[in-house]
């Protein structure tokens, strides 16, 4: 089973999203998300972590509201930012990083 830190030390572009189930905006990310994975296919990894059941990994990257996305290539965060976004304004951040 792959590790936290072998999915976010891959080549392959890692989109995280720290969520929390009883947050309203993190509810309304879940459909972007999905969106965005079945529009941008292989070229990125998106995976959800539960903040209340992944209380090291939040706290390792100092994660204070949610839902916060953080962009990973190669082990390094990329790019990071709390709250919701549009789906337009994800593909277009994304793109950046191709």
């Amino acid at each position: 089973m792959e590790t936290f830190t072998d999915i976010i030390n891959s080549k392959q572009l890692t989109l995280v999203d720290f969520f929390a189930t009883w947050c309203g905006p993190c509810k309304m990310m879940h459909p972007v998300l999905e969106q965005l994975k079945d529009e941008l296919g292989e070229s990125i990894r998106i995976i959800k972590l539960d903040v209340d059941k992944n209380e090291a990994l939040s706290m390792q990257y100092r994660i204070q509201s949610v839902p916060t996305l953080l962009l990973f290539r190669n082990g390094e965060v990329v790019w990071r930012q709390s709250g919701a976004m549009r789906l337009n304004d994800l593909k277009v951040l994304i793109a950046q990083y191709k």
